[in-house]
């Protein structure tokens, strides 16, 4: 880009430019957001950063292509900017350890926006296209888990690992009849989530295209169950390349 202004314009194409990773960067210059905007990636890594509500809300209104977003880490107060910013692309969504997230935050960000149009009876939540969304370490509840299957319906992999209130009827939720994410769901990270029991093993056979299923460091419940899940399947066995980790071929 230093050779000449010619060069220089021409390493702007976005095609170059697919995925940013400015993570774990203290603070985010006005010159560094306006090199993103120009860049537009369609993925755009902003993990640990210090970047303010302000910056973020600037940002999603001109990466109207954005596919994947990583805010993992980042306060709650920053990424409470997703709640007025449309995201018409989006299909990654990763919101791992932010801190002070509860329901109440968590129904922010799923309803849809409130201003609809006079006369719309219906609008589409904010989440309605994402694919996949990483939650790991949120104090979320089934109360969020409910509001995810009706705002979120298209997801295929979901990240629920170290969630400390996730548990057995969190799984009921989730492979209900009535749940869409029963025939959606591909990848399933459920690691750490201590509540889970034996007891809910069966219930992820009701979901035909798991590909994944992480119950690593889930204490109360047993590799010997874990190993008959993955000798029976949902349908076909699993192959388990580590005590609790279930994979399928595709």
């Amino acid at each position: 880009m230093r050779v000449c202004r010619t060069w220089s314009r021409w390493c702007y194409d976005k095609r170059l430019w697919p995925r940013m990773d400015l993570s774990r960067r203290k603070s985010l210059t006005p010159p560094m957001l306006s090199g993103v905007v120009r860049r537009q990636p369609r993925a755009l890594d902003l993990s640990w950063t210090g970047v303010s509500k302000k910056q973020l809300m600037w940002l999603l209104n001109r990466l109207q292509g954005l596919q994947e977003l990583v805010l993992s880490g980042c306060s709650w107060l920053s990424v409470s900017a997703l709640g007025s910013a449309p995201l018409p692309a989006l299909r990654l969504l990763d919101l791992r350890w932010i801190e002070d997230v509860k329901d109440s935050q968590l129904r922010e960000l799923l309803l849809p926006p409130p201003d609809t149009k006079p006369g719309q009876t219906e609008s589409r939540g904010r989440l309605q296209g994402v694919a996949e969304l990483r939650l790991a370490g949120l104090e979320l509840t089934d109360a969020s888990l409910r509001l995810l299957l009706r705002h979120a319906p298209q997801l295929s992999a979901l990240d629920l690992s170290h969630c400390a209130h996730v548990g057995d009827p969190s799984v009921h939720l989730l492979t209900a009849p009535t749940s869409p994410l029963r025939e959606t769901l591909v990848h399933l990270n459920l690691a750490g989530c201590h509540r889970l029991t034996d007891h809910c093993l069966p219930l992820f056979r009701r979901c035909p295209r798991l590909r994944r299923l992480d119950l690593r460091s889930c204490r109360q419940l047993s590799p010997e169950a874990c190993a008959r899940l993955a000798a029976a399947g949902p349908p076909g066995p699993f192959r388990c390349p580590e005590e609790k980790l279930l994979l399928k071929d595709s």
